[in-house]
This record gives structure tokens, C-alpha cells and sequence, in this order.
């Protein structure tokens, strides 16, 4: 059998570590909908005259954020793009007299920002499972093809799996249209994936976070495993809500807004168990973040930045299978984060963090962990301590640690 090795794509997606994901479509302007309710929400209704997606990039990019997803079509089927394949679009809207384009403002925002651009795409719509599957093929093609040709590089395509349960897709033949119009494109979750959904959407990975998997959660419909043949090397994405129950705006929820000190514990339940992070604001009817979503954002890249910024300890030894940093003086400290060499076969199973205390003794296990990949945020009570020694338990291969960093946060 062949090694599994990771793309570098696949590699340079865990080092975005925190996305957005911007629900925004006809959903938006009618208040109380749901999933695959089945009402009508008529063309007319929808109409941001404010919208300002630079607005949403330059917000995200300062709260820290490296990529931003945009729903493009979600199982409503409203476009957000003039799609020459659905009546149901901007096109038909009053927004600029059909003139708009929310899916161009989004990329070319994204690349004034900086940021990685992502496109998020509902394969299932309301009807679909009532038309010839070959036809909506060809639908689903068509519709990529204008995504994938028309705005430019495009660094992420995410498939929700919701409503597909019961479908038969091309996959192969959809699959190589995506490969041949964008290479290096990186596919969520579905048929030729390169990244994975957790299994959840409330911004929690598990422990054990296995780089290598033979199959995938698939939808919140349905708890069976979609597998996907041999095994393959697939970081993990946690997506969840700034606010509790909707992922489009609501005039009726801004009291749920999360705290700063639960963006914070999802930080490092995600990042910090070697996942990336995708949280979603639903932009206002205005077209722009609504203000106490992207203040909290802004707070929480804040806080992550201030907790990390300072790191105490010098240097990195290595003796066997223990990674050792110590330090000038005793000191206080609470964390220690860890990063690996991303590898499918050469990782560590399961760790312990050891502390030396001041002035002899042997040493104290302050946390145990299981494995590292991009980085382990590694939390314990406060510890005065020469030495931090870091011991790998369990491995698969040879892991290898490329840093690890010691801090005393308050």
C-alpha cells in the first residue's frame, strides 16, 4: 500500500486555523424560516441596499480570521449570482435592478483582505429528489461550472451534505469538472474530500483528532458514516453559530450572541485539538455584520492574540521520545502549546506534559493529552517551574515536534 501523504494544500488549509462563514441569501429577508420548510420566499424581498462585503472580510480579518465561506446557494436554490440556469437569482431581485453580483463582491472582497476565498454550494434543493437525476446533474454542473469560472482562484468548495441523503449524484463526473476548472482547490467533506466536517455544528472537535480516516459524518440527518474506500488523510473543520439556533439573520436572537469566554473554550476545543474553526454571522438585511456579532468577533481575536503573544521558556531539546524547554528562572506557567511535523503516518497518539518543580524533585504530569497535529493548546492550573518536559506515550512511526511554546496566562 502506498503512503498516504497529505497535499499542501491540505497543509496550508490547517494553518488558516480560524475561517467565517457568511449565511446570506433570499433566506435572509424573511424572518422564522427554516430547513427545508418548503414556503415560498419571493424574489422581491430580497434587497440589501446597504451591502458591504468588505465590510464582513475587513471585520473577520481583524478578529483573526485567515479564510470566509460564503453561501452561494443553499437549499432554498436561490442563487447568488446571476445563474443562467434558475430564474430563482439575483437576476430577478430589485437589489441594483438585478444588476448584482453578491458572489463578486464576496471574492474580490475576500482578495482585498486578504483572505483565502471559500464557496459554499448545496448540492440538494427543495424539489430536487423529484427530478430526473441526469438533468440535475447537468443543473448541478452548470451551476459549479459559473462558480468555479467566473470569480476568479477560488482556494475552497463546501458541499453541505444535508438533503443529499437520498440522491444519486455523477460524483465521479462532478468531481473531475471541479479538479479540471480549479486544481488546486480544496473539496469539503463529500466524494473526493480533502477536508472533514467534525460530526457536529456546535464548534467541538474529539480526542483522539486522527489525522487519517476511511469514513466521513455526513449530514445532521442522518447518523450513518458515508465511507469513502481506502483511507485518507483529512483535517478536520468545525463549523458553528455566533448565535445559538440560526445561521441566517434573525431580528430575534441577538441576545444569544455568544460570549467571549465561550469563543474562547471553542478556540481551544477546535484549534486547539488540531482542527480549524468556522464560525458563521449571518449578515443583516442591510447587507452588513450586524454590530454585536462582529464586536464579539473582533473581541475574541483580541483576546486569542493577547493570551498567545508572550510566550516564557527558551529553546527546544530533544532526548528520545521527551521535548524539553526550560527556562532562565523558575516561573509560573498555565499552558503549553504544541505543534508536530502534519504527517498521515508519523504522529503521536497520546502525550504528557511534565512539570519540574522548584527547587528539586521529580517531576509532575500537569496534563495528559492525546494527539497534536497542527497544535495542542495544552491548559492546566498554575505551575512554578524550571522545566517543562513534554513525552510522547504512544505514536504511530516517529513523530517529530516542531515547537513548543510554554505561557502564564491570566
Amino acid at each position: 500500500m502506498s503512503a498516504i501523504v497529505p497535499k499542501k494544500e491540505q497543509l496550508e488549509f490547517l494553518s488558516w486555523e480560524i475561517g467565517a462563514f457568511f449565511h446570506f441569501g433570499i433566506r435572509t429577508f424573511y424572518e422564522g424560516h427554516k430547513d427545508w420548510d418548503m414556503k415560498e420566499m419571493p424574489l422581491s424581498g430580497f434587497d440589501p441596499r446597504g451591502l458591504d462585503c468588505q465590510q464582513w472580510t475587513e471585520t473577520v480579518r481583524k478578529a483573526g480570521a485567515r479564510y470566509a465561506v460564503l453561501v452561494c446557494k443553499h437549499h432554498d436554490g436561490f442563487a447568488n449570482w446571476p445563474s443562467r440556469y434558475t430564474d430563482y437569482s439575483v437576476a430577478n431581485t430589485p437589489w441594483k435592478n438585478g444588476k448584482g453580483d453578491v458572489v463578486r463582491e464576496f471574492t474580490e472582497a475576500c482578495r482585498a483582505s486578504g483572505l483565502k476565498t471559500g464557496l459554499y454550494y448545496s448540492p440538494a434543493e427543495f424539489g430536487s429528489n423529484a427530478r430526473d437525476a441526469k438533468d440535475y446533474d447537468e443543473y448541478f454542473i452548470n451551476q459549479i461550472s459559473e462558480l468555479l469560472t467566473g470569480y476568479g482562484k477560488i482556494d475552497y468548495l463546501w458541499f453541505d451534505g444535508c438533503g443529499s441523503e437520498n440522491h444519486q449524484y455523477d460524483t465521479g463526473r462532478i468531481v473531475s469538472v471541479i479538479r479540471r476548472l480549479q486544481p488546486g482547490i480544496l473539496i469539503f467533506n463529500m466524494w473526493d474530500p480533502d477536508t472533514r466536517w467534525v460530526g457536529n455544528e456546535s464548534g467541538y472537535a474529539h480526542m483522539p483528532n486522527l489525522p487519517v480516516v476511511g469514513a466521513l459524518s455526513f449530514s445532521v440527518f442522518t447518523e450513518t458514516k458515508d465511507e469513502i474506500g481506502a483511507e485518507r488523510f483529512l483535517p478536520v473543520e468545525c463549523d458553528f453559530r455566533m448565535r445559538r439556533h440560526n445561521w441566517f439573520y434573525s431580528d430575534r436572537d441577538e441576545d444569544t450572541v455568544k460570549s467571549l469566554d465561550e469563543l474562547v473554550g471553542i478556540y481551544y476545543y477546535t484549534v486547539g485539538r488540531g482542527a480549524n474553526m468556522l464560525l458563521n454571522i449571518g449578515p443583516d438585511r442591510n447587507g452588513l455584520l450586524p454590530e454585536k456579532d462582529a464586536r464579539r468577533f473582533i473581541e475574541f481575536g483580541e483576546e486569542i492574540r493577547r493570551r498567545f503573544s508572550d510566550p516564557v521558556g527558551e529553546g527546544l531539546e530533544k532526548n528520545g521520545n521527551a521535548y524539553t524547554v526550560a527556562f532562565k528562572e523558575p516561573t509560573l506557567v498555565n499552558h503549553a502549546v504544541l505543534r508536530e511535523k502534519v504527517d498521515a503516518v508519523n504522529y503521536a497518539k497520546r502525550f504528557s506534559v511534565k512539570a519540574y518543580p522548584y527547587e528539586y524533585g521529580e517531576p509532575v504530569t500537569v496534563y495528559l493529552g492525546g494527539t497534536v497535529g497542527h497544535k495542542a493548546v495544552c491548559q492546566f492550573p498554575a505551575f512554578f517551574t524550571k522545566k517543562i518536559e513534554v513525552v510522547v506515550e504512544e505514536a504511530a512511526g516517529e513523530p517529530r515536534f516542531d515547537e513548543i511554546l510554554t505561557y502564564f496566562i491570566k
